[in-house]
């Protein structure tokens, strides 16, 4: 782990994370061993990371708002292409 990371910051993130592939359907859940998708779980942990990305602005190291930035950006994506597929089903 780099100086650069605080390592409580990167669990939280890394937790988050695996919520969010949960939620989206892209990995199994860890306790069920099924995937399943939850789009409105999936938003409200993409909200938590928005939040959490405007509660900490200023207090990150850069690397620490560029893997923040990063997983945001990449959960809106993927979101926004589950959506779609939902609504054309």
């Amino acid at each position: 782990m780099s100086k650069d990371v605080d390592q409580y910051f990167f669990n939280l993130i890394t937790m988050l994370a695996s919520s969010a592939w949960c939620q989206l359907g892209k990995i199994q859940d860890p306790v069920e061993g099924k995937i399943k998708k939850d789009l409105k779980g999936a938003q409200i942990t993409i909200d938590m990371l928005l939040m959490l990305r405007d509660k900490t602005k200023g207090n990150l190291t850069k690397k620490e708002e560029e893997m923040l930035a990063s997983a945001i950006s990449n959960f809106q994506i993927n979101y926004a292409d589950e959506v779609t597929k939902c609504k054309v089903c």
